[in-house]
């Protein structure tokens, strides 16, 4: 069989395909290709009308579009589809998941840092909140299992995992992935693949995340000198509103919202911004960087330090379920997201497991945006005392992902959370 795929280098797009076909035992050629010229011919667009890539050329005609090319030459041999049809259609699903839950939001994340789009700091930053939920199903799903269906490689893992090739090349890093360890252990299983390893060489993951460059200043053109105008006659005052006429909001609201801003936020101006931190501890080597950073920043009178170990840790015996107590938790805190940064672990083997946590706060007490969610009776909380060397290397720890944990925990195996 003479399959032929038109490409241009190093498109993991075009890689699922050449994937694909060496877990399957077909040939492809790949000639060499220039995108905006070689596409723009007349006889290329008889292959795909849309003129991009990759498109493949086989005996029976053309096929474009990745996922199914991809399909097309699983289907030649090999059990990519799994070993059923139930097997099959979960295939099919995590194909599907990756082109409407992925591939648009990693898109908009990763193509202003290739300099394809403009950026738009918002687009980008609900982009990057998209990815993580995805991520946080994947991780879920891969609590329990090697691959994404069945006990073997399957088309869906090489879809998705050339999905998430260049968000593991590009922006996440260290403080990203300590969220998603399954994830991650997931994809590196697939790409030191042998098969994968032959089409996309060696993968090395992102050690700090990229970032667009800014815009350069629009430059302002010189305005003419207006001409003077007639002075226009004033506007007559609009007559002062009926009591019943007001735009829905009475007095009494109005008072009471103007008393229930947060009192945190009246706090003296600290030389710790939270912000800044989250920053740093993102996308700095957390021991080497961001821990001193922190030290050197930290302000013991606008912040306040604490450990809260789980109350129940007899009803935590599945990895999978405890990661997903642990998300739920997560997803409740968006109010306390201004005023807090933690890191939530779990310890020990199934099935015995022990959670516990390390918290940064807004203040001198727990928030009352935390103590409102409903996991917080959850915890036992105890207040760090930073000049304490033993409870300082203790945080340090939590939020570094390794140490001795003050030898008061069972081993930890990069399983937890980060809020931030």
């Amino acid at each position: 069989m003479s399959l032929t795929l038109y490409t241009y280098p190093a498109n993991p797009r075009a890689w699922k395909a050449l994937v694909a076909a060496e877990y399957a035992g077909v040939k492809i050629n790949v000639p060499a290709f220039e995108m905006g010229k070689d596409n723009k011919t007349k006889e290329f667009a008889e292959k795909n009308p849309v003129q991009k890539v990759p498109t493949l050329d086989t005996p029976e005609g053309s096929v474009f579009e990745s996922n199914a090319i991809a399909r097309y030459v699983a289907r030649k041999g090999g059990k990519l589809f799994g070993n059923s049809d139930f097997e099959a259609a979960q295939v099919d699903q995590w194909i599907d998941f990756a082109t409407s839950e992925l591939d648009l939001p990693a898109a908009a994340w990763l193509l202003p840092i290739f300099d394809i789009v403009p950026e738009n700091r918002e687009a980008t930053a609900k982009a990057k909140g998209d990815v993580r939920k995805v991520f946080g199903i994947l991780n879920n799903h891969l609590a329990t299992r090697t691959f994404l269906v069945g006990e073997r490689v399957t088309l869906a893992d090489i879809v998705v995992a050339m999905s998430v090739y260049r968000l593991y090349k590009v922006v996440l890093d260290p403080s990203f992935r300590k969220g998603f360890v399954n994830v991650t252990r997931w994809f590196l299983t697939c790409v030191n693949q042998p098969e994968f390893f032959r089409v996309i060489g060696e993968t090395t993951l992102c050690e700090k995340m990229a970032v667009a460059k800014p815009s350069a200043p629009k430059a302002v053109a010189e305005k003419k000198p207006e001409q003077p105008k007639a002075a226009a006659k004033p506007a007559a005052k609009p007559a002062p509103k009926k009591k019943e006429e007001d735009d829905g909001e009475d007095d009494e609201f109005k008072e009471k919202a103007s008393k229930e801003k947060n009192p945190l936020d009246a706090l003296p101006k600290s030389k710790l911004d939270m912000d800044e931190w989250k920053r740093t501890y993102s996308n700095e080597k957390t021991r080497e960087v961001a821990l001193p950073w922190f030290w050197e920043h930290f302000d013991p009178e606008g912040y306040s330090l604490w450990i809260a170990d789980y109350k129940y840790n007899d009803e935590c015996t599945k990895n999978f379920m405890t990661l997903n107590l642990l998300g739920g938790f997560v997803q409740r805190l968006d109010k306390v997201r201004k005023y807090g940064f933690g890191s939530l672990l779990i310890f020990g083997d199934e099935p015995k497991l022990t959670v516990s946590t390390a918290w940064l706060f807004r203040g001198t007490d727990v928030p009352k945006e935390m103590q409102e969610v409903d996991d917080y009776t959850n915890y036992e909380w105890r207040k760090v005392d930073p000049s304490n060397e033993a409870d300082k290397k203790l945080v340090e720890d939590f939020w570094a992902w390794n140490g001795e944990f003050g030898g008061k925990y069972p081993a930890f195996h990069d399983k937890g959370k980060v809020f931030k």
